[in-house]
């Protein structure tokens, strides 16, 4: 049984349609992901004051890559029609992402200096773990409940096929996926312990959110107009409001 919203993809990216063609797209991430890691791991070993410079530096790129897949989207269209989807996520979204999910993953295991272990310091680590659980479920239910399809961002190509959103998590929170990578960069952070760590998510976090702010919403405005530029006044882009935890965990728990 395929994924909710696979067919609706597998229409669009042609690859899919073939016995290896999911294999040898997630191999280019896989590869790309493996080849950025061993770079930060030798980075430990040979050039140790370049920690932290070198994550921001890599990080900027994955978000300058992945910003390109919606400002490209003119000139792909025109120039390739239908398969215009297909080049944008293989040579934009799909490398930087995997840029991205390598910069979060470092801050799990980057070195540096330690946060003083105070009386306090074992609530860090529960709070870290919690980040993380809400972080994995909160990604996994927003998949499950609006499709692979959404996960692949079809919708910025093909916007005449996309459905207006209208879940109660979006009264909740503008982003669900990219609240999941915000709540896992903190609790990688705070698992890890040291003072690089928590900076580096920091800085993920800024990263993340002058992409959704200068990107994404941006064609989010041209679409959809004033409409958007009030939601966006009304729903918080990635942490809900305590008066909304329940109506959060409940969409973790049930998808309602």
């Amino acid at each position: 049984m395929s994924p909710k919203g696979y067919e609706n993809l597998r229409a669009h990216v042609p690859e899919l349609n073939h016995p290896f063609g999911l294999l040898r797209i997630l191999g280019i991430a896989a590869v790309l992901f493996i080849f950025v890691t061993a770079f930060f791991t030798t980075e430990d070993l040979t050039w140790p004051f370049w920690l932290l410079d070198g994550e921001v530096v890599i990080g900027a790129l994955g978000f300058i890559l992945f910003s390109l897949f919606f400002r490209s989207k003119t000139n792909l269209l025109a120039q390739f029609g239908p398969l215009a989807y297909r080049k944008a996520f293989g040579r934009f979204a799909l490398p930087g992402l995997a840029i991205i999910f390598a910069v979060v993953a470092r801050i799990g295991y980057m070195p540096g200096p330690l946060i003083p272990h105070f009386w306090w310091y074992p609530a860090l680590t529960v709070l870290g773990w919690l980040l993380v659980i809400i972080g994995v479920a909160l990604w996994i239910r927003s998949v499950t409940t609006f499709g692979v399809d959404y996960l692949a961002m079809l919708y910025v190509y093909f916007p005449e096929e996309s459905k207006l959103a209208d879940h109660k998590i979006y009264q909740i929170l503008r982003h669900p996926i990219y609240a999941s990578a915000q709540q896992i960069a903190f609790g990688f952070a705070l698992l890890n312990g040291n003072w690089f760590a928590l900076t580096c998510a920091v800085f993920f976090s800024i990263g993340l959110f002058g992409f959704v702010r200068l990107v994404e919403e941006k064609e989010l405005i041209e679409r959809f107009g004033q409409s958007y530029l009030d939601y966006r006044k009304r729903v918080p882009v990635f942490w809900p409001r305590l008066r909304d935890l329940g109506e959060f965990f409940k969409f973790l728990l049930s998808g309602e």
